[in-house]
């Protein structure tokens, strides 16, 4: 109790000593103005719900005193008139770089790093929770400027560099004050991303999915840390457990990762607020349910410059969505309850902030949402609802005074306080003279338009319907305009000079070309009152709102408008190719109910089904590829030698077009396999193409457990120039295998003893694979590794389920027979490097005949959806049956991944993943004309051509607004480019 007693004592103290005045002043004599000033007659939004009208703003010391219409002004007040005027709360930016030098990037050696460069903290160095942003900020007076003008009073500013970024800064930009008032909080929030740090070479982590599991490890190390378990001192984990009960702020950066970094954060019970990448409108559901606070740039894309027709034709339907959908994301997430705060992050400059919010309330943000996004949101994100984001009493005196409405484009912000010092923008007297004026002089009548910005005005002049050339400035209350006169063959101008008076009109004299001085007076046209349209003001913003392309699953070219449903389906007299004992069925009927195969045979019938005739045509189970590298955001983690503790799970695609030209394929089911950069790769996703469905829900339930090892060229690093970590030779890989289920064994031991230990995610992965829960796909090409990598699995009691490649599997078939290992290869790929230049056709017959379990896979996008031609090449190479050739796609690589209970052959009470060709399976001919999963039907034929008809009219119809937009003398970025990428084993992220 003394202690804690102690403990206020001594905060009250130092609290007492901050707000004294005790830093040496060097500026001479300076005197600070510590009476109340009044801001009367004004609106006041104190908050964006809460609003007075007429009323009075008291601050003093820089704080709100009180607000409202009976405000008491003490005596010697500053009073300041702010008669027809309006006052906001100053923006808040809660996701900035202010103040603070981004590191720059190392210049890196020829060798990768691979540990890490700092003595007593984290083993990773892109892991740095102990830097702190007040350590490396110095107030930027210019910046300051910039982000004065746009709005804001206060920015919540961090190192942007690493994956653990240590804390922010909270900063009120007060250019009058030094830091030791500016500054709000030293230790405002906590920041992390997937980003490495730019001022290390330490090659791990090389993905995003190596990027998620050090942070899972990570946290596991810091409780096993807080404990007292570690035996040496750890200045990272320190501050991570320090910081853990701070704001934690997670830069995305996309919809893909924003569900990525709730997933890491859900794992651990943090809640992430997620700065996002303006795309979360795709996904809305699942954002929601994140239940995550979010950080929104409004950085959106402009049109891309679509003059050329050639250049035109190879956007994609994604990139010209992108342009038109993403002003639409801030109203979309409003529109769901999102929480969400809006930031200038990745704008070039904070001018553009202004014109890019008016562009997010065009496309139906509402003007209440728009405020809470700059004020009492990210003040409440922060817990600062006290202090900033209002104008309650007590709360720091920022705001800005408007001369109306703040999102009306014509409203000119003439004053932003911050801390109570005034930053003028604009003369908050000078009269607003934008608007319409008519006037006549020597006999000639003229219509002007005066607009833009009070600073920088623009006027158009017009006579007999043609518009002259002009310019206009103005400046206290005098106007100077020239234009150019009518139909004069030498290029003559008309001078004016005028008073602007208190209804805005324009008195004073003219010069005409002649020399002749003229009277001129302009009266301002009286614009529209607004106030009579009254309730019509929503139904008129609504019909005025931008139109938006509807959003498809997934968003691009292909997407469904609805996703497809589950439904009975009853095909009728197909030849039906079972994989089972029955064989192929000629003339046969079989029905689907409820995502299940339901019946075979002839003459069925059921009165709720969809009757589809199959006459001349083949009904097969789906095609599954045992070994696929489609759909994933990364593929290698190669930043060290084993990186069993990432998985592929973490970075399925769901947007990937190859799902759906897979489908158009007749493939079902893949598993998506790490790469081959390291011996010891990561874990792998199976997943059903269920195009349009979200990444978790193409994941198998209750997924085999599968991991990928390599051998030979690519993890010798023969082909890598950059890399130079162990192991170097093909004894090395060896010996790397040795070692690793030496240690996962003795982890093992310790975890089953009962005894504490520390939980490591990669030896837990490894400990699967020695207790048989786990099973190893290996990457594979020579016979010699081959026989090593079996030898060492019989040294540790387990067995290697699957050797892919395996394209001298021949020479070793009766090894692997005796084994238990299957083989999946290439039909008949060769000589592409040193280590397949043995490789024959006969090779997938040849182990088939010895008894081996066999599958064709692809590693190859493009080979992936042709499988079923790829199976045909084993009748022709080896003389395989065409039923067994049949198997190879589709019944044995269920096999191979444990999922034969549920697909890879048409039985009752397996999964409905059936297709429907147009002509025997291995026929070049054939085509899917159905492709169904579960019961849904995620291909048609029919359908795939109507989509191309209505993806052309919609792409024509973007072009077409880019081209106005264009015209409109809007912004355009050019055409570049784009080539997706095909990854395969050796593709690496960075």
């Amino acid at each position: 109790m003394i202690k804690h007693y102690l403990t206020i004592l001594t905060f009250l103290c130092g609290f007492t000593l901050l707000a004294q005045d005790y830093f040496p002043k060097n500026d001479g004599v300076v005197t600070k103005n510590t009476n109340y000033t009044a801001i009367t007659n004004v609106k006041i939004y104190v908050t964006p719900t809460q609003v007075i009208e007429k009323g009075t703003l008291l601050i003093k010391d820089g704080k709100v005193v009180a607000s409202g219409t009976t405000v008491t002004i003490p005596k010697n007040s500053t009073i300041i008139d702010a008669t027809g005027k309006s006052i906001y709360p100053s923006f808040i930016d809660i996701y900035s770089s202010f103040g603070v030098e981004k590191p720059k990037r190392q210049g890196g050696g020829r060798s990768a790093q691979y540990d890490a460069s700092r003595t007593g903290y984290y083993w990773n160095d892109h892991v740095m929770p102990e830097n702190n942003a007040i350590d490396k900020f110095n107030y930027d007076s210019k910046k300051a400027d910039e982000l004065i003008k746009a709005g804001f009073g206060v920015v919540n500013t961090h190192i942007q560099d690493g994956i653990i970024r240590g804390t922010g800064t909270l900063v009120a930009l007060n250019n009058d004050d030094g830091n030791e008032v500016r500054v709000l909080d030293t230790r405002s929030a906590q920041y992390l991303s997937f980003s490495k740090s730019l001022t290390s070479n330490q090659a791990y982590p090389s993905s995003i999915m190596g990027s998620m599991a050090l942070l899972r490890q990570m946290y596991l190390d810091a409780d096993w840390y807080a404990k007292g378990n570690s035996k040496t001192k750890d200045l990272s984990l320190e501050a991570l457990n320090s910081n853990k009960q701070l704001v934690q702020i997670f830069e995305a950066g996309s919809r893909a990762n924003d569900l990525r970094a709730d997933k890491v954060g859900d794992a651990y019970n943090i809640q992430y607020v997620i700065l996002g990448g303006g795309d979360e409108f795709e996904r809305i559901g699942e954002i929601k349910a994140m239940n995550a606070s979010m950080i929104i740039p409004i950085n959106f894309p402009d049109a891309y410059d679509v003059e050329n027709a050639f250049l035109a034709s190879t956007l994609s339907l994604g990139d010209l969505r992108a342009w038109n959908q993403k002003p639409a994301n801030p109203k979309i997430l409003a529109d769901n309850n999102i929480t969400f705060a809006l930031t200038t992050h990745d704008l070039k400059s904070p001018k553009e902030f202004k014109s890019n919010l008016m562009k997010a309330i065009k496309f139906g943000l509402s003007k209440d949402k728009a405020l809470e996004a700059l004020t009492i949101i990210p003040a409440q994100i922060l817990g600062k609802s006290n202090s900033i984001g209002s104008l309650k009493n007590g709360a720091y005196a920022n705001f800005l005074i408007t001369s109306g409405d703040i999102f009306d484009e014509k409203t000119t912000v003439y004053e932003n306080w911050v801390q109570g010092n005034k930053n003028v923008l604009e003369n908050m007297n000078a009269i607003d003279i934008r608007g319409t004026y008519d006037f006549s002089l020597a006999g000639e009548t003229y219509k002007m338009d005066i607009k833009g910005e009070l600073d920088k005005l623009k006027s158009e002049v017009t006579s007999d319907e043609k518009t002259r050339g002009s310019k206009i400035s103005y400046a206290d209350d005098w106007v100077n305009i020239a234009f150019t006169t009518k139909d004069s063959i030498q290029q003559e101008f008309i001078r004016i000079v005028a008073n602007v008076d208190a209804n805005k009109n324009l008195n004073g004299k003219a010069m005409l070309p002649s020399g002749t001085e003229m009277t001129f007076f302009a009266k301002q046209s009286e614009a529209k009152d607004d106030a009579k349209k009254g309730g019509d003001d929503k139904k008129e913003d609504k019909n005025n709102a931008e139109k938006v392309s509807p959003i498809t699953y997934p968003n691009k070219a292909f997407g469904f408008a609805e996703l497809p449903k589950q439904e009975t389906l009853l095909f009728k007299n197909a030849t039906v190719w079972t994989n089972e004992k029955d064989g192929v069925l000629n003339n046969t009927d079989v029905l689907i109910k409820n995502g299940k195969i339901a019946k075979i045979g002839q003459n069925l019938s059921d009165s709720s089904a969809t009757v589809i005739d199959a006459t001349g045509k083949h009904l097969t189970a789906g095609v599954i590829d045992e070994h696929s590298h489609i759909a994933a955001a990364s593929i290698n983690e190669g930043g060290q030698n084993s990186s069993a503790e990432v998985t592929i799970e973490d970075v399925v695609d769901d947007t990937d077009i190859d799902i759906y030209r897979n489908l158009a394929g007749g493939v079902t089911s893949i598993q998506i396999l790490h790469g081959s950069a390291n011996p010891i790769g990561g874990r792998s996703a199976i997943i059903k193409l269920k195009w349009g469905e979200t990444a978790n829900n193409l994941i198998y339930n209750n997924s085999p457990k599968f991991i990928k090892f390599a051998l030979g060229e690519n993890v010798k690093q023969s082909n890598w120039e950059s890399y130079s970590r162990f192991p170097q030779t093909r004894m090395g890989v060896e010996q790397l295998f040795i070692d690793y289920f030496s240690r996962a064994k003795e982890y093992d031991a310790l975890k089953k003893s009962g005894k504490p230990y520390r939980k490591d995610l990669e030896m837990e992965t490894l400990a699967e694979i020695l207790n048989k829960e786990r099973f190893i796909s290996c990457h594979s090409y020579v016979q010699s590794e081959i026989n090593m990598l079996m030898k060492v699995a019989d040294k540790f009691n387990f067995n290697i389920n699957t050797f892919t490649h395996i394209l001298e599997g021949y020479k070793v078939a009766d090894k692997m027979k005796a084994h238990g290992v299957g083989g999946s290869t290439f039909s008949d790929w060769w000589s592409y490097k040193y280590e397949v230049n043995d490789a024959i056709p006969y090779n997938a017959a040849i182990m088939h005949d010895a008894g081996v379990t066999v599958a064709i896979n692809s590693d190859d996008a493009e080979m992936s959806r042709r499988l079923n031609q790829e199976a045909a090449k084993s009748v022709k190479y080896g003389g395989i049956s065409e039923e067994e050739a049949w198997k190879f796609v589709t019944l044995n690589p269920a096999k191979l991944l444990h999922i034969d209970d549920r697909v890879g052959s048409i039985k009752v009470g397996k999964d409905a993943d059936v297709v429907l060709w147009t002509d025997h399976p291995l026929s070049i001919y054939a085509k899917a004309e159905k492709t169904i999963i579960e019961g849904v039907t995620y291909f048609d034929l029919k359908r795939d051509e109507l989509m191309r008809d209505a993806i052309m009219r919609e792409k024509s119809d973007l072009i077409n607004e880019m081209l106005k937009a264009k015209n409109k003398g809007l912004k355009t970025q050019p055409i570049k480019k784009k080539e997706k990428e095909l990854l395969h084993c050796d593709s690496l992220e960075e």
